[in-house]
């Protein structure tokens, strides 16, 4: 059903239906299996209503691309799609104590001056103020982020408020003390909370007292540019490794488990090519050596496309050990690449995203052992590898699609907008 038409719209006219009924169609017509041939597809009938929403949507983050992250990036792909049928603004803090504001896809971004950041956290004394300047009709915020939280009360805005819960604050006892009340107030507050998966919202402790306000809206990417690797990288990675490899993808950091998967090494017969930078960069260059796994363990570093080694690895590994990977966007990636995904059973959206036995293998987070076994049974199994491969590419189009996210946000704004 490529590209067909929806049912009970005619393309030669406008839509004259409301932002709802715009919506409706889409996740109904896509629940049926409608696909879209590209990005702009889906966007025409989203902007075929004159000012197309009606209203004015502001987004307030920590950081915008091209900064790096999961959340990041995130934004950009809500915020650009939005743009097509609304009007956008994106405040986030700069990485200077200046404020810079510039229009770039169609969205109005504001940078504002930061003067310090403390456990992670922008201090934006302007941010306040800037939020209390919009004209939004939806003021959207993406968690964690206490500043942003106590920027927003402060502002006094009234607007109506959603907010997408990314992770709970893990962590961080002491300064939770003070932010976790003003986190509390600002999710009272809100008319909505999304939340990433059904098995985050379940076991957040954060949100439980929040449950009956919240929807699930997994987060999304766009399938066909993140299957569209470059054929000569893709070529030049599968002639250095005829064998394929196994690729690890993330930011070094703890609880992303990259060394459990080095002491898993030592079991597997096959390369691991690690890519990302971080604090934990020589650590585990270190463990790696001590392992006795330095030849099987290749650390690239940052790359600006992963897009050829998604293409050319033979599994994708997602070692986290901890729900502070609360989603693991990473593993749509090698969906889109058609590549089966083993990762850990951890207390969080990542194995509800890549269910074990469907797309690939789920282990026990922290076991090296479990770990190794998995990768090199599927090693072993091309005829697995494949099938789970090609399971993982089709759900992807259909479940996590960045449109598709799009589409159920801007139903939640609407139904929001309504109900008061």
């Amino acid at each position: 059903m490529e590209g067909a038409p929806l049912q009970g719209v005619n393309r030669s006219e406008p839509f004259k239906g409301n932002a709802r009924s715009i919506c409706s169609h889409i996740c109904i017509a896509m629940s049926m299996g409608v696909r879209f041939n590209s990005r702009p597809a889906m966007i025409r009938l989203m902007a075929s209503a004159p000012n197309r929403y009606g209203y004015n949507i502001l987004h307030i983050g920590k950081f915008y691309p091209p900064h790096a992250g999961g959340m990041e990036m995130h934004l950009h792909d809500l915020a650009t799609r939005q743009a097509q049928s609304a009007n956008v603004h994106v405040i986030v803090s700069n990485h200077r104590m200046r404020t810079e504001r510039c229009e770039k896809e169609a969205v109005t971004i504001t940078r504002v001056s930061r003067l310090a950041s403390i456990a992670s956290m922008p201090i934006c004394l302007g941010l306040s103020f800037a939020i209390r300047r919009s004209q939004a009709d939806i003021i959207h915020i993406h968690t964690p982020n206490p500043g942003a939280a106590l920027a927003y009360l402060l502002s006094g805005h009234r607007g109506k408020l959603v907010v997408t819960h990314h992770a709970d604050t893990i962590g961080r006892r002491f300064l939770r003390r003070i932010s976790d009340p003003i986190v509390s107030q600002m999710m009272t507050r809100a008319s909505r909370i999304l939340v990433t998966s059904r098995r985050y919202l379940e076991s957040s402790p954060e949100l439980a007292a929040f449950r009956a306000k919240c929807s699930v809206v997994p987060l999304g990417i766009e399938p066909q540019l993140a299957a569209s690797a470059d054929p000569v990288s893709t070529d030049r990675l599968r002639k250095q490794f005829p064998r394929g490899f196994i690729l690890a993808v993330g930011r070094l950091v703890p609880y992303k488990g990259f060394d459990v998967l080095i002491r898993a090494m030592k079991l597997i017969d096959s390369k691991l090519l690690l890519i990302g930078s971080g604090p934990l960069d020589d650590e585990l260059k270190r463990l790696a050596s001590l392992e006795g796994v330095r030849e099987k363990v290749m650390m690239v570093g940052r790359v600006n496309d992963t897009r050829p080694y998604f293409a050319a690895a033979s599994i994708f590994v997602l070692p986290s050990i901890s729900r502070a990977e609360a989603f693991g966007i990473v593993q749509l990636e090698a969906m889109a690449a058609g590549i089966p995904v083993i990762n850990t059973n951890i207390d969080s959206g990542v194995p509800e995203i890549c269910p074990g036995g469907e797309t690939g293998l789920n282990v026990p987070p922290g076991d090296p052992i479990a770990l190794s076994q998995a990768i090199q049974w599927l090693l072993d199994r091309k005829d697995l590898r494949e099938r789970f491969g090609q399971i993982a590419k089709a759900k992807v189009k259909a479940e996590y699609s960045a449109d598709l996210m799009c589409a159920r946000t801007m139903q939640i704004y609407d139904e929001v907008l309504h109900d008061s």
